[in-house]
């Protein structure tokens, strides 16, 4: 359950959290593309594997028509969307968005988005100041112009310490739904093809510790003299090499993969089978290549313009401003 995830009873990787995003968001994506809404998107109706991510929706007794079917179930309190709190609509695929906004930022950041220091200030948190709080007043605890309901240090370490572990990329998202999305609930809230996307991206941003080893992210969007240090050991992060096809980077850790997505635009997400994957030379492991998994052929040019030809089962070495078309899509290694 999610809920072993908020009680820290599991301790999932990075990368089994953002398969688990882009499973949730896909999943409610297709029920919203058939007519219908959930309802109840919350910690009770989801379940995953925290080693892989992959997801299981329950309780889907409560899905209904959308905007058609009347019925008892509005959600579940914290979760439910602002104008359902404040009775002005009833559960809806717009609705079901903001509730599936709110269960990822708990996945990610361990905490409520509204529940910020004008919560600490409530002394009882009875149907009236639950309303206030989620209903007539609600404020981002990360509101980038407004700072009345910013995190405690003290009593929110969650929030203050996940929120800047995560790429520019993934907080924009956070901050639009809970800003925008709040002000105006038909055109501001992120779509689940949205919140698919990013976690894709998420993936994709992974990079690891060369000290201790922990998950961290490269953030593409950060100052080109910002200094990242790793969020567990504090050491200074060094960048693994990274190829960019298209507009999108994937870097090239030692257990990286390329699934078909990433070649052909075209191509749905399925990480079952890898079209390429990162390996040592057989002979030298200070020589790290990327190996063709695929049944095509590719073609690699190196920056004397050299070409040669990548069969399926050969690799390519990741020299840096090394060309590699993958038959649909063209890669650059970056280092």
């Amino acid at each position: 359950s999610i809920v072993d995830l908020m009680k820290r009873r599991i301790e999932p990787s990075f990368r089994a959290l953002a398969t688990a995003g882009l499973e949730l968001s896909h999943s409610y994506l297709q029920l919203h593309t058939k007519g219908l809404c959930y309802r109840d998107i919350s910690f009770g109706n989801a379940f995953f594997d925290p080693c892989t991510g992959e997801i299981l929706i329950c309780d889907n007794d409560n899905v209904a028509i959308d905007n058609q079917t009347r019925s008892a179930v509005y959600g579940t309190p914290r979760f439910m969307a602002p104008e359902i709190v404040r009775g002005e609509a009833v559960p809806s695929t717009q609705t079901d968005l903001f509730s599936l906004a709110v269960l990822l930022f708990y996945m990610f950041v361990m905490h409520h988005p509204l529940e910020g220091k004008r919560e600490l200030e409530i002394k009882c948190l009875d149907l009236p100041a639950m309303k206030k709080l989620y209903g007539t007043e609600p404020l981002f605890i990360f509101d980038p112009v407004d700072s009345s309901n910013e995190p405690d240090r003290q009593h929110h370490r969650n929030a203050v310490a996940f929120w800047t572990v995560y790429p520019r990329f993934l907080r924009d998202l956070f901050t639009k739904t809970f800003t925008e999305g709040i002000a105006d609930p038909q055109h501001g809230r992120v779509r689940e093809s949205n919140w698919r996307a990013v976690m894709v991206r998420l993936r994709d941003s992974i990079i690891y510790c060369t000290h201790c080893n922990a998950e961290n992210f490269h953030d593409p969007d950060a100052p080109p003299d910002d200094v990242r240090h790793c969020w567990s050991c504090r050491h200074q992060l060094r960048l693994p090499p990274r190829v960019r096809i298209g507009r999108n980077f994937v870097m090239l850790n030692h257990d990286t993969k390329l699934f078909a997505h990433h070649v052909d635009e075209e191509k749905k997400y399925d990480f079952t089978q890898p079209v390429a994957a990162v390996t040592k030379h057989p002979s030298d492991p200070s020589i790290w290549g990327l190996k063709n998994l695929s049944v095509q052929t590719w073609s690699a040019t190196n920056q004397r313009g050299e070409v040669k030809d990548v069969s399926p089962g050969r690799s390519v070495s990741l020299a840096f401003g090394m060309r590699i078309n993958f038959g649909h899509a063209e890669g650059e290694i970056w280092s």
